[in-house]
């Protein structure tokens, strides 16, 4: 564990930038309890606070599996032209998202005007070049391995970030050709789970980079105690299975309530 908060230490652009998030995460969240604005029924500050939290965790998951490589594949200098991609490209998303808000204005479908538009277009460009961060780091884990978990731990960490590639840009492109409805949905998150809206399943896709690999953990340790290495695998991929069923029916619920 001392030789992970180390490396850590080590991946100083990373964990600065997820302090920063998080630090404008507290404010945004005071600024939603004293301001009543609105842009389709839901506060002008939910929009960014949810940004800034997804973005804080994405670099600080990133910066782990990091300094979880061999030392030999931590050098390469692609890994650092990788995050300087993840931090610019996450943080025009939130800098414009954060501007629009503060502006009561909408950030995502707002084309009223050629630059706005635009900036529609480049946030989709960006959102595409901050996946494939998570796929380049699923093919050096791949390539390289981890220095934690085994084989279990390493495969679902492959696992996660390919997902993330793939079923995040997928759904982000469901996602951009169709505004989800109004109104507050589901608390927190605003969700509306009764269709016409992708972002169930953009979550998931977002987010499988931190769900699966937290599942091959809880393989690992089980492992130790009561199970055998190649029973946890195969509750990894029956697992990695369901969820990306589980992110097809949500998709397929947003599509087709949408049409």
């Amino acid at each position: 564990m001392s030789l992970v908060v180390d490396r850590l230490r080590q991946e100083r652009l990373l964990m600065g930038y997820t302090a920063l998030m998080s630090a404008c995460l507290l404010i945004a969240w005071f600024l939603w309890m004293v301001d009543e604005r609105l842009v389709r029924d839901v506060n002008v500050w939910a929009k960014p606070m949810k940004f800034m939290a997804s973005t804080a965790f994405l670099s600080l998951t990133t910066a782990l599996f990091l300094s979880l490589l061999p030392e030999r594949a931590r050098r390469r200098r692609a890994l650092q032209v990788m995050v300087g991609v993840l931090v610019v490209t996450s943080a025009f998303e939130v800098g414009y998202i954060t501007l629009q808000g503060a502006l009561g204005n909408g950030s995502h479908y707002n084309v009223t005007n050629p630059l706005l538009a635009l900036m529609f277009g480049l946030m989709a460009i960006a959102a595409v070049a901050l996946t494939a961060t998570q796929g380049y780091l699923a093919w050096i884990v791949m390539k390289h391995g981890l220095t934690f978990g085994g084989k279990v731990f390493t495969q679902s960490v492959v696992a996660g970030l390919g997902l993330t590639f793939v079923l995040a840009t997928v759904s982000g492109f469901m996602l951009g050709g169709l505004q989800p409805p109004a109104g507050q949905g589901l608390p927190l998150v605003g969700w509306h789970l009764t269709g016409g809206d992708v972002r169930p399943a953009h979550f998931l896709g977002v987010h499988a980079n931190q769900f699966i690999p937290l599942a091959g953990l809880i393989l690992v340790t089980l492992q130790k105690k009561t199970i055998s290495q190649s029973a946890a695998l195969g509750m990894l991929y029956v697992g990695v299975i369901a969820y990306v069923l589980i992110w097809v029916w949500l998709s397929l619920l947003g599509l087709n309530a949408g049409q």
